[in-house]
């Protein structure tokens, strides 16, 4: 089929507009102006397949699908990238010294440095205490107590902290058996287990300076050993759950038992670190005294904060 000849000659004149870019008629002598004429820089032009590509200055295609590009090759842009950074390690050192000024934040870290090994073993250890024999705790060469994870006897705060937020779990599911769950009694189980937490600390901490007693025994060490109660009261929950008001009284019975066994035998090498064997017939009355009103403690506080959640009614509470 023939085609006429003005019409191959204005397709011919479009393709080619497509592909050059408008130029200055030859002869029109004048200023540079001060901006170039980007009317047709922004336009597009057929790629394959007739997809058009964005162009960029005098004409070059730009890739299409990749606008963070240009941004990341900017100077500015990675300045600013690097003075962020350095704005947020600044803000970091600050918060590390400001949290430093109550408690050291490398002491801290050495009470979480914790493995799935020493977990499952503490936690048989806290279950059933009677058939663990060696309780010495080990020090390395500064006499610094060995990290958790390499010695089994070691006070850490990771299971006091996830056995904290698991009886939060367990008074929900038990609140909600009673028909009595909602947010504002789970967060008033939270906040009450956490202030008896601190008047037991504080309780503590009081004995031991008006008995005069100077022992190994460090705050973090005493938050440790009280907070190994709630392995306890998880399981009276569990068994409140499962078994009812039988099985809540067999797991209390057993579960006081073993967290004074257990603090008994492995407190005693702190706060009796220079007595015998023998120490419980020979060692310093009021450091006795003092291990044995620290462990009598936790069962008390093990019935008070999970008596009301099994349904059992309990003078002297609301």
């Amino acid at each position: 089929m023939d085609v006429p000849a003005g019409f191959r000659n204005r397709k011919s004149s479009q393709a080619q507009g497509y592909q050059r870019r408008p130029q200055r008629p030859q002869g029109q002598d004048g200023p540079t102006p001060l901006f170039d004429d980007t009317s047709t820089m922004g336009g597009g032009q057929p790629g394959p397949g007739g997809n058009f590509q964005a162009q960029g200055a005098y004409g070059q295609p730009q890739p299409v699908g990749f606008p963070g590009q240009q941004l990341m090759n900017d100077p500015m842009a990675n300045m600013a990238m690097q003075y962020g950074a350095g704005l947020a390690d600044h803000g970091k050192e600050v918060m590390e010294k400001q949290i430093d000024r109550f408690m050291s934040v490398s002491k801290l870290k050495y009470y979480f440095a914790v493995d799935t090994a020493y977990v499952f073993k503490k936690l048989a250890i806290l279950l059933c205490p009677f058939t663990h024999t060696e309780w010495t705790i080990q020090y390395n060469q500064e006499n610094e107590p060995v990290a958790p994870r390499y010695a089994v006897n070691a006070p850490d705060l990771y299971i006091p902290v996830m056995g904290f937020v698991t009886y939060i779990l367990l008074a929900g599911v038990a609140l909600g058996r009673q028909d009595k769950f909602t947010p504002e009694q789970l967060g008033m189980q939270a906040s009450t287990a956490l202030v008896w937490l601190i008047i037991e600390i504080v309780a503590v901490l009081l004995t031991l300076y008006i008995m005069n007693i100077h022992s190994a025994l460090r705050k973090l060490d005493l938050v440790a050993f009280c907070g190994y109660k709630y392995v306890g009261m998880i399981v009276c929950l569990l068994a409140s759950i499962l078994f009812q008001s039988l099985g809540y009284y067999v797991a209390l019975l057993y579960s006081s038992i073993s967290i004074i066994f257990f603090l008994v035998r492995n407190m005693k090498l702190i706060i009796l670190p220079e007595s015998h064997e023998d120490s419980i017939g020979h060692g310093n009355k009021r450091r006795m005294y003092l291990l044995l009103f620290i462990a009598t403690l936790q069962p008390i506080f093990i019935y008070w904060l999970t008596s009301h959640l099994t349904g059992i009614p309990v003078k002297g509470k609301v």
